[in-house]
């Protein structure tokens, strides 16, 4: 039996192509959504979580001490202003359910932040 050619002009780049027949009618055209997209369901209105503070800890690399633990951003920046350099200690933010370190940048911006020692009157 014999097989019918026909030019297929729907190739990508080069041209068209000579392909027998029967590939040709056996393809799904083009431009017909081959499935249909589901439907997308309404997302559900959720409560605005009120978010707590972040609790930071300090720690001096050098002795291991705690300078501060469990405060708050203000006194995290407090317990830095004494501290000689950055890299003398390690900032840790408590972050789902465990002490998460602070990369580089938070701990550089945390540096460039820090207040004064409180004076203990």
């Amino acid at each position: 039996m014999a097989r019918i050619w026909v030019l297929d002009t729907e190739t990508k780049g080069t041209g068209a192509e000579m392909v027998p027949l029967d590939t040709v009618l056996k393809k799904p055209r083009r431009d017909e959504p081959r499935l249909a997209a589901p439907k997308r369901k309404a997302p559900e209105a959720k409560p605005a979580a009120t978010r707590e503070p972040r609790r930071f800890k300090v720690i001096d690399v050098t002795t291991r001490a705690v300078l501060a633990e469990d405060v708050g951003a203000r006194d995290a920046l407090h317990a830095l202003g004494d501290v000689r350099s950055s890299v003398d200690v390690q900032v840790y933010v408590w972050d789902a359910d465990r002490w998460r370190l602070l990369t580089l940048a938070e701990q550089r911006t945390m540096w460039e932040r820090r207040l004064p020692v409180r004076s203990s009157r």
